[in-house]
């Protein structure tokens, strides 16, 4: 059932776990040497669902991890300032072949960050996936290791992704009408 606050569905159940299937299938392959110590990274809250579905179709030994990181206040835009709210503290470090796990990149500028923070800190190799990918919202240079799929310019929901903490629990990605948001 339509959710009466999306617009349309863009990606729908069935598409959504091609994608994901197809991710797993591409990590699974990179990270299938003796000598990878996979530890997925989500980036709480919106990629839960995404990393919970990933995981599930990995065909490699995976360990997981979460950290918490904001760049959007109380709207819609970033703020421009990472905010990092539950840090990842690891003394195995080094061992760890991380892959950070998002829901959405936009501006770029989170996981541009990220990666450089977690290199700084010592991880083995650190690459990105991304469910959902803007390309024309990129304020900086950075293009994830694993995109699902690219999106146009629209506010989306669904499949963990939220306004103001709702709509996480819909089972595909929807458009949030704009009268919804410009309130």
């Amino acid at each position: 059932m339509l959710n009466k606050d999306v617009e349309k569905v863009l990606i729908s159940e069935e598409e959504i776990d091609k994608i994901v299937t197809d991710l797993a299938e591409q990590i699974s392959r990179d990270y299938s040497g003796e000598d990878k110590r996979l530890v997925l990274l989500c980036i709480l809250k919106g990629s839960i669902v995404f990393m919970g579905d990933l995981m599930k179709k990995l065909t490699v030994p995976v360990e997981i991890d979460c950290m918490r990181v904001s760049s959007y206040g109380a709207g819609t835009e970033s703020s421009g300032s990472i905010n990092i709210m539950l840090d990842l503290v690891r003394p195995d470090l080094p061992e760890c072949d991380i892959l950070i796990v998002e829901d959405i990149i936009d501006s770029g500028r989170t996981l541009s960050y990220l990666t450089g923070y977690l290199e700084h800190k010592g991880a083995r190799s650190v690459k990105t996936c991304t469910l959902l990918d803007k390309p024309s919202r990129r304020t900086v240079e950075f293009t994830p290791d694993y995109t699902g799929v690219m999106i146009p310019d629209e506010f989306v929901i669904g499949y963990g992704l939220d306004y103001a903490e709702k709509y996480r629990a819909l089972p595909y990605i929807g458009i949030l009408k704009p009268e919804v948001y410009s309130k």
